[in-house]
Formats: structure tokens, sequence, C-alpha cells
């Protein structure tokens, strides 16, 4: 049986082979073709690469293959199908199927945040403190998920009034958080007004602690954090948990700071 990708063995020759067909027009030019593209070439396939140039164009292509998607990859004249079917084909996975609960954008924040606060650290003292690397860290992090909550706040407040005490008693809570941590971030950041910033975060903090805390650990209810912005697939757990515990002690750390200098 002929193995995925290996094409048809003549004699000590391989010939792999294969035949795209994607949207290329002025208008459009299809992000999955391109990638269906990358992938047989980068796997040795010699490519024929067809370009569909036009709605009916492509209407008729897909009409004749009785398919309702382009673009479509055949391989030594049998169709493997859509991106998602290439990627199976070669034992990759469909990654429009991974639709669970992940951390992946919980992780990427924090990663980008904590590299920012690094180069802070470094670019501002000439050493690397882990003082400043954790007030920076937190501070970025504050800032990058604010911005990621209000580019879609309608999205956010949805997913936020789920579990969050405050806002189910009273609305408008769940679109001020943002901005409130936005205020708290700037204001760490730029070590300005500690005497309101610091009690904004205190304040935003505990009260989501104990939010996910009663949600999570109390309830028992299985939900989605909108720590990352609405409709995002994050779980609501210890991750969201630590965040707010993080605000509410870099806050009680901002006043302990302005009473000593």
């Amino acid at each position: 049986m002929m193995e995925p990708g290996r094409g048809c063995i003549v004699g000590t020759v391989m010939s792999k082979t294969a035949k795209l067909y994607r949207m290329v027009t002025n208008e459009h030019i299809c992000p999955f073709g391109l990638k269906s593209k990358h992938l047989l070439q980068t796997n040795g396939f010699e490519l024929e690469d067809r370009h569909l140039k036009s709605r009916a164009e492509a209407d008729a292509f897909m009409a004749e293959h009785d398919v309702k998607t382009t673009p479509q990859t055949f391989i030594d004249g049998k169709r493997i199908g859509g991106y998602g079917d290439l990627r199976e084909y070669f034992g990759l996975g469909d990654p429009q199927k991974k639709k669970g609960m992940t951390y992946q954008p919980v992780i990427a924040v924090f990663a980008v945040a904590f590299l920012m606060a690094f180069a802070a650290s470094w670019v501002l003292s000439g050493l690397l403190s882990p003082v400043l690397v954790l007030e920076y860290f937190v501070a970025f992090s504050m800032c990058i998920l604010a911005v990621l909550k209000l580019r879609d706040l309608f999205a956010f407040t949805n997913q936020f009034l789920g579990y969050d005490l405050l806002a189910q008693k009273w609305v408008p809570y769940a679109t001020i958080y943002p901005f409130a941590e936005a205020f708290v971030g700037i204001g760490m950041i730029a070590r300005v007004w500690p005497w309101l910033v610091a009690p904004v975060a205190i304040f935003i903090g505990s009260v989501g602690a104990y939010s996910v805390y009663k949600a999570v650990y109390i309830d028992k209810r299985d939900l989605k954090c909108a720590c990352v912005g609405g409709n995002s697939n994050v779980p609501l757990g210890v991750v969201s948990l630590t965040e707010n515990l993080m605000m509410v002690v870099m806050g009680a750390w901002m006043l302990i700071k302005s009473m000593l200098l």
C-alpha cells in the first residue's frame, strides 16, 4: 500500500506530483490556497498550480467536482480535499477542528509581556532586576489584556457577565473593567498616582479573584475566561485567579513603595 506523500515509485525514481486548484483574482487570493501550496512544496511535490481567476470559474470547478470550497488538491489523480484535508493526509491534523479549551492565548500574552519586562529592565537599569522585571511584567500584561478586551467590548462584556459578581449586580462595571485595567497598567508603567492606581488595582483584582474562586471552586461551574477578550476558549480557573491575585499584590506593593519613598 502506498504511504501518504510517497507518490509512485518507478524503479528507483520517486515521482511525487500534485495539482492544486485555488482562487487567485484581483480581489482575492485565498490564504488556504497559499498554505496548501507551501505544504505541498515543502513535502517535495512537483506542483501544478491551477488558478481559478473568477467567481464564475470557481463555481464551475466546484460544480464539476461536487465540492463546496476551494482550494482543492489532487495527488496522483485522487482528490485529497481542502487545506485541512491536506494536513490530515500528511498526518498533521486539521487545526480548524481543534475547538476545545486552550491556554494558548494567555501563554502568548504572558510570554510577550515577560520579554517586554525583561527588555525594559535591561534598558532602564542596565541589569536584570527581578523586582523591576516583575513590576513591568504585571503592568505590560494588564495593558495587553486590556487591549484584547477593548477590541470587542460587546463580546467581552457578554462573557464577563457570566461569572463576575460585581458586573452581575451592576452591569456597567463590565464595560468599565477593561478601561480600569488599562489605567492601572499604564499607571504602573509611568509610576504615577500610586494613591489612585494602587487602590483601583487592589479593588478590581480582589473582586475578580473572588468571582473566579466562587464560580470555579465553590459553584463548580465550567466556564470560559474573558481575560483575553470575548469569545475565547480559555478555561476559567487557576490562571485567571492568579492573574487577579497578581493585581492585588502589585497594587499593595505600589502603596508600600509610595509610603517608604
